[in-house]
């Protein structure tokens, strides 16, 4: 049998009493399972309208599982047992919570950085690449796509029988696969990125890798009518009212491991609530800790628990030293939907569009604009120390820094103490410098409020909506690096090491030009600067 378990304590108790009845009453959950685009409003009906088939996956998914099994073992007769995933975002984040969850590999390439990219391109005679992209037009996963064919004919593959293609019909993605011969798995169209964990963006790689997608279609099938149901105990409705109902407005959400078995979870869960609320000045920002059982969170956060799997709910979370609290258990395909249709609802109650992103396509238009040589230039070099090159954008807060630490002191001397948080932007090597993403736990430590951190370009797709869009209380903190070696994108006039650094510099101006404070630590020697920006966050030596 597959549950959920949503329960409350404290402000979050409070808004799930204060805004549950109205709910109910208005018909919310039956219109959204109904597919009703007037939930959010007038001016976001149009976006909505195509944007509500996430609802019915559980059923309407269930061709892909026969297809995807048959290709599996296609591939397994020709020796491959190794997926690479290119994707960003909503392309990747659920498959990668899929595959972790069912204890099966994945390589998810959601980086343009030439380091990482170089890495996956191995083992290719028992390799397969799964290249999603809703748009069709994203240059990380095109210019990834083109590198692995490059690969394969260098070492004398078929490319066309090692590309398995993923998208929405009619993009030019699929057509230019289609006439290269790939395989093309199309995508539901009325389903929004972040939003597709259950279509052939999260089920393909996951089933080619060996995940038990059936079950997870069962799981959210078995779910869908409690889901929809106009009653009090409605899941989603009792879990988007905690999560945007409390009064006064506790913006953050802490998302901590509390025994759930869907391993990352909360990586996904942050995309989903960031990307979907943050913006028109408002928003949810999801902080995702890292360190189980952690429970100290600020007065405007609520602690959201992501407890072991259960058939029989409980009337309030464990106790917690958190004074708004939420506790969510179920399996994981349960949980795809129950979040989304939470999600949905936290946008009715915030005014908002959940379905629309319109901030990500600034960043994007700022790299492409550095690409070409007409966006803003390189923001100056305030110092240099212990191989880092220090710059600062966005208002004149650097005062006499010249040293790492005194650089990072100053920014942080720019966060409000009440309603402030820092984000933390790595534009490096995902695997090979993941022990700096600890640095977290310190920093937030130290300055005793929300810290996210965030691996560039994969981030722009999630919590980088919520920078730009979200409430005007963040001071950004973003480390770059020079490539070991670069790489060249076949059939383009970049590498990949030009790319990066747009992406970066284009996300850095977007946010000094909407009036957010950045420091930009650029390592000059990469052990020697990512150990002095290390220890400075930590609070180490000025």
């Amino acid at each position: 049998m597959t549950s959920l378990a949503v329960t409350a304590s404290g402000a979050a108790a409070e808004a799930v009493a204060a805004h549950v009845p109205a709910l109910v009453a208005e018909g919310v959950a039956g219109r959204l399972f109904d597919r009703d685009a007037t939930l959010w409003g007038g001016a976001a009906e149009s976006e909505a309208r195509t944007r509500l088939s996430w609802v019915g996956l559980g059923r309407t998914s269930r061709h892909l599982v026969g297809a995807i099994g048959a290709l599996r073992e296609e591939l397994r007769e020709q020796g491959v047992d190794r997926i690479v995933l290119c994707g960003m975002g909503g392309s990747s984040l659920a498959p990668e919570v899929i595959c972790a969850t069912a204890g099966v590999p994945l390589v998810v390439l959601d980086s343009s950085h030439p380091d990482v990219v170089r890495a996956a391109v191995v083992d290719l005679d028992r390799t397969a690449v799964v290249v999603s992209s809703k748009s069709g037009s994203t240059v990380e996963t095109d210019s990834q796509r083109r590198i692995f064919e490059q690969a394969f004919a260098d070492a004398g593959i078929d490319a066309a029988a090692r590309i398995i293609v993923v998208t929405d019909p009619g993009s030019p993605l699929e057509e230019d696969a289609r006439a290269k011969g790939q395989r093309v798995i199309t995508a539901d169209p009325e389903v929004g990125g972040r939003y597709s964990a259950l279509t052939a963006f999260g089920l393909v790689p996951s089933g080619l890798a060996g995940a038990d997608i059936e079950a997870l279609l069962d799981d959210a099938e078995l779910v869908s009518d409690l889901l929809a149901d106009d009653d009090e105990a409605n899941p989603a409705l009792r879990l988007g009212a905690a999560m945007a109902g409390t009064d006064p407005l506790r913006d953050k959400l802490y998302l901590v491991d509390h025994g759930t078995s869907a391993t990352g979870l909360g990586d996904w869960a942050e995309q989903l609530i960031a990307e979907s609320t943050g913006k028109d000045g408002r928003g949810l920002l999801p902080v995702v800790l890292r360190s189980p059982g952690a429970t100290d969170v600020p007065g405007d956060a609520t602690l959201v628990r992501l407890v072991a799997d259960t058939d029989e709910g409980h009337d309030a979370p464990a106790p917690t030293s958190s004074p708004s609290t939420v506790d969510v258990g179920g399996s994981l395909g349960a949980q795809f939907l129950l979040w989304e249709a939470a999600t949905a609802v936290a946008g009715r109650l915030l005014g908002i569009n959940p379905f629309d992103q319109p901030d990500v396509e600034s960043a994007k238009q700022a790299a492409r604009d550095l690409m070409s040589g007409t966006g803003a230039a390189d923001a100056p070099v305030d110092a240099t120390d212990d191989g880092v090159r220090i710059s600062h954008l966005g208002g004149d807060w650097l005062g006499d820094a010249t040293t790492v630490g005194a650089a990072v002191e100053a920014l942080l001397a720019q966060l409000d103490p009440q309603d402030g948080y820092v984000a933390v932007m790595a534009y490096l090597d995902r695997e090979g410098q993941a022990p700096f993403a600890t640095v977290v736990d310190a920093l937030a430590a130290r300055v005793q409020r929300p810290v996210t951190f965030g691996w560039g370009p994969r981030f722009l797709h999630s919590t980088g909506q919520y920078h730009k869009g979200g409430p005007r209380t963040g001071v950004y903190i973003q480390v770059t690096d020079t490539p070991r070696a670069d790489l060249t994108v076949p059939g383009r006039d970049f590498s990949l090491g030009d790319f990066i650094s747009a992406q970066a510099g284009g996300d850095a101006a977007v946010l000094a030009d909407r009036g957010r404070p950045v420091l930009v630590l650029h390592l000059t020697g990469h052990d020697e600067g990512l150990a002095a920006v290390d220890t400075a966050l930590r609070g180490g030596r000025a």
